[in-house]
C-alpha cells in the first residue's frame, strides 16, 4: 500500500479520534493538521474537523483523492459534499496498527497516540507523543489570530505600526547553534526556569524578574540570542527599536512606549526586545528638553510595571553603548547579560557551526588564530565572503586561501568604515 495512502488514514483517524474525545485540544494536533485546520476568528481548531476530498489533495498533494482510498471498505466519501470520513473507527484503527512505519506516526501524533494508549496497544505512549509536538503558540497562525483581534481594537492599529512581532516558527537559529559563555548560559537557564515556574513565583510574591539588560558591541549576538530564546520558549517576539518610535512630537514618543508595552501584555506571553535602548534612556543632562525628559520617565516607568509574573512578559533590552545610560536605567534591570567578543575558542566553535554544510579543505582553528576582535556576525561575513568569491569561479568547495581572502577583504573594509583609508 503506497505510504500516501498510510499518510490520508492517518488525517482521517486523526480528525475522528480528536472529534470524539472533548478532553482532546488543539495542542494534541500534528502541526501539519493544526495549522492546515486553523480557525483564525476563535483561535483554535474547532470541532469537528470536517475532512473534505480538496484538503487531502492539498495536503498531501494529489489528484485524485478516490483512487487512493477505494480499496479501503471503512472509508466513505460523501458524493454531497465531498467529506471523508472511516466509517467503523476500530476497523480503521486496527488496519492503520498493522501497517509498516504505523508506530512512528503514533509515536509523533498525541491525538492517535491517546486513542491506541485506551486500547492498550503495546508501544503507544500519549505523554511521550505531546512532547513531540510543540504548541499553539509557535505557529505563525496563532500570531496572525491575536494580531487581527487587536487590529480590531480601538488604538490597535496604531499599536501594531511600531513593533516587529516574530512567530517562535518564523525564527531560523535555535539555541543549540549559540555558543555562549558560562555566564550567558547560567542566565539563559535561569530565565527558561522562571518562565517554566512563573505561577511559583507568583504564589511567593516575586515579580521582580524577567528583566534582563543585554551588553555588547554590535554583531555579538544580542538580537539573535533573545529570537533564539522566543523559539526555545515557543513564545512570540516583539522587537521595537526606540529610534523608530521616536516621534518628532516628543509628547508622542511617550504614548508610543505606553502603546508598545500595551501591546506586549495583550500578546502574552511573550518577548519584548527593545533593541537601541539607550535611544531615549540615555544619560539625562540638565539642559535636556522637558519633553525628552519626559518620555525617558515614561519608558522608565513601563519597565517598572511591567511583569513577567504577573503578565507574561520577558523584557530583553540591548545597548551598544552602556555608558550612556543613568543609574536610573540600570535599576530597572534584575539582571545585565553581557555579551563580549567572542575569544579564540569561541570563534573556532562559531565557525565550524558556520561552516558545518560547506565542503572544502580550510582550517578554521587558523582562520579563528587571524580574526582577534572579530564579532560572531564578522565571522559570518567572512564565510560569506569565501564562499560567494568561490562561486564566482563556479566552486562549492572552498580552500584555505578562499578564507583567507575572505578575512583580508574583511579587513580592508573595516579600514574604510572606521575612516583611517586613505587615498
Amino acid at each position: 500500500m503506497p505510504d500516501i495512502t498510510l499518510d490520508i488514514i492517518e488525517l482521517l483517524l486523526t480528525a475522528q479520534v480528536y472529534n470524539k474525545y472533548p478532553e482532546l485540544d488543539v495542542n494534541d494536533l500534528p502541526k501539519q493538521v493544526r495549522k492546515f485546520y486553523w480557525n483564525r476568528e476563535q483561535r483554535t481548531v474547532p470541532k469537528p474537523i470536517r475532512v473534505k476530498t480538496t484538503d487531502i489533495e492539498k495536503l498531501f498533494d494529489i489528484d485524485s483523492v478516490d483512487s487512493k482510498l477505494k480499496m479501503l471498505p471503512f472509508v466513505a466519501i460523501d458524493d454531497m459534499d465531498f467529506s471523508v470520513r472511516i466509517t467503523a473507527l476500530e476497523v480503521g484503527a486496527d488496519w492503520f496498527q498493522k501497517r509498516d512505519g504505523s508506530m512512528d506516526k503514533i509515536a509523533h501524533n498525541p491525538v492517535l497516540a491517546y486513542h491506541y494508549e485506551k486500547k492498550q496497544a503495546e508501544g503507544a505512549d500519549y505523554s511521550s507523543a505531546k512532547s513531540k509536538v510543540r504548541p499553539k503558540e509557535v505557529d505563525r497562525e496563532w500570531i496572525e489570530s491575536l494580531i487581527e483581534e487587536i487590529s480590531k481594537e480601538e488604538g490597535g492599529g496604531e499599536m501594531l505600526k511600531l513593533a516587529q512581532i516574530s512567530a517562535p516558527e518564523d525564527i531560523r537559529q535555535t539555541l543549540r547553534e549559540f555558543i555562549l559563555t558560562t555566564e550567558q548560559e547560567e542566565e539563559v537557564k535561569k530565565i527558561v526556569k522562571a518562565i517554566q515556574y512563573r505561577d511559583y513565583l507568583k504564589r511567593i510574591g516575586l515579580y521582580d524578574v524577567g528583566k534582563i539588560l543585554m551588553v555588547g558591541p554590535p554583531g555579538t549576538g544580542k538580537t539573535s540570542l533573545a529570537k533564539a530564546m522566543s523559539e526555545h520558549l515557543a513564545i512570540p517576539f516583539v522587537e521595537v527599536k526606540l529610534s523608530m518610535i521616536t516621534d518628532q512630537y516628543l509628547g508622542e514618543t511617550a504614548k508610543n512606549i505606553d502603546r508598545v508595552f500595551a501591546l506586549a501584555k495583550k500578546l502574552n506571553p511573550c518577548i519584548l526586545f527593545i533593541d537601541e535602548f539607550d535611544f531615549v534612556a540615555k544619560t539625562r543632562s540638565s539642559d535636556e528638553h522637558a519633553a525628552l525628559k519626559r518620555a525617558v520617565n515614561t519608558l522608565l516607568k513601563a519597565i517598572d510595571d511591567i511583569s513577567l509574573t504577573n503578565d507574561g512578559v520577558l523584557l530583553l533590552a540591548a545597548t551598544n553603548h552602556p555608558k550612556m545610560l543613568d543609574s536610573a536605567a540600570w535599576r530597572r534591570f534584575d539582571d545585565i547579560m553581557k555579551f563580549p567578543l567572542p575569544d579564540t575558542d569561541m570563534r573556532k566553535k562559531i565557525l565550524d557551526i558556520v561552516t558545518k554544510e560547506i565542503e572544502g579543505d580550510f582550517d578554521t582553528s587558523e582562520i579563528a588564530s587571524l580574526t582577534h576582535g572579530y564579532s560572531g556576525s564578522d565571522l559570518r561575513m567572512v564565510i560569506r565572503e569565501g564562499v560567494l568569491t568561490a562561486l564566482v569561479t563556479e566552486r562549492t568547495e572552498l580552500t584555505q586561501k578562499d578564507m583567507l581572502n575572505a578575512i583580508a577583504a574583511f579587513d580592508e573594509r573595516t579600514v574604510i568604515k572606521t575612516n583611517e583609508y586613505e587615498d
